[in-house]
């Protein structure tokens, strides 16, 4: 069990301060436990892309027995901690400050991607949340250091434990670990972790990625749940379950192909996979993205939603000469469109990160 720590005191000594990127994703949805169980003689996996997009939480001291969390887009919070609520818009950080019995903290969380913009940020500020207090706990001797695995664990439980509808695992992942990795969902499910990694693309080269990928902002927040929501009850019901044995192919020939850096290939099975996801849910991009998904395979370029789509990012892939022309033409769309913007983006590699004075 681990001790009581003495958040406020310890905080008079300096804040502690936990960064963790944002992701772009293929094969999405797959990590939730209801499709990638019944779907496990494929081997499911999901394709995730870390983008220096950081969301950065600081652990600051103040008033004993209260909570006040500090967030750009959302209203200032202070409460109770015995009264924190979980179904507030920052409801998920409040259930992590609890697990922690974070009494006489401040929370303030910085975000670079766009609020609600489906490239993870809830999931990704939770994990850096539990990091810092992880250091923080580790600081004051009441737990040993935790792990990245332990933190992904952690992290989603809570977030499953509060959220009201199925949550999956990869912006957690994506979060921790950084990078461009393929995870395969409960390969041996009696095995230590739920997941398997395979890293597509080496560090030394996200440089060469970051100049074939193309993120955009369409303006309009996303809201998964709605979409996520009839996914899960179309699979639930059985009418839809050869479309998802599609996309577990898609999302293969996708892996496969970025593995071996065959950026044709993998935009092919982007198109595929989105076209799939359209005929099962039409609205899942916006008036914005079916414009843009238009321009990317007009180019030659695959292009899909971020997240559960219907609204935040489309991302598009292909040759580094093919996308700087498609740049110019997303750029022209979006600046007639009120908040849209191309994203200025890198990959990240080092995932979550915690410093402190």
């Amino acid at each position: 069990m681990m001790k009581t720590v003495p958040w406020t005191s310890l905080l008079e000594n300096g804040p502690i301060q936990a960064s963790a990127p944002c992701r772009i994703d293929m094969g999405g949805t797959l990590d939730l436990g209801t499709f990638h169980y019944p779907l496990r003689p494929l081997a499911p996996c999901t394709v995730n892309i870390a983008l220096n997009l950081k969301t950065r939480v600081t652990l600051v001291p103040h008033t004993a027995g209260r909570i006040q969390i500090r967030s750009i887009g959302f209203e200032p919070a202070d409460v109770l901690l015995d009264e924190a609520p979980f179904d507030h818009p920052l409801g998920l950080m409040f259930a992590v400050a609890s697990y922690f019995g974070a009494s006489g903290v401040g929370i303030e969380i910085d975000s670079a991607s766009p609020p609600r913009s489906a490239l993870g940020g809830s999931s990704t500020a939770a994990l850096a949340l539990v990091a810092a207090f992880s250091r923080g706990a580790e600081r004051s001797g009441a737990a040993g250091g935790a792990t990245r695995a332990q933190m992904v664990r952690l992290a989603h439980g809570i977030e499953s434990a509060v959220a009201g509808v199925p949550c999956g695992m990869q912006d957690q992942l994506a979060a921790a670990y950084g990078g461009v990795n393929g995870w395969y969902w409960q390969e041996d499910p009696m095995a230590g972790t739920p997941w398997r990694r395979q890293v597509l693309w080496d560090p030394s080269a996200h440089d060469d990625l970051a100049r074939c990928l193309l993120v955009a902002y369409c303006g309009i927040p996303h809201e998964s749940r709605d979409i996520n929501g009839r996914w899960v009850r179309q699979f639930l019901a059985g009418g839809a379950r050869h479309r998802w044995r599609e996309i577990v192919a898609c999302t293969h020939d996708f892996t496969e192909a970025l593995a071996v850096k065959d950026l044709e290939r993998a935009a092919a099975a982007m198109n595929r996979e989105t076209a799939i996801r359209r005929e099962m849910t039409p609205d899942v991009l916006d008036p914005t993205g079916q414009l843009l998904v238009a321009d990317a395979m007009a180019a030659g370029c695959g292009a899909r939603f971020a997240g559960a789509g219907g609204g935040g990012c489309i991302w598009a892939l292909g040759p580094a000469a093919t996308i700087g022309r498609l740049r110019g033409t997303w750029d022209h769309r979006l600046n007639a469109i009120p908040d849209a913007r191309l994203l200025d983006v890198d990959i990240d590699g080092s995932g979550v990160m915690t410093n402190e004075p």
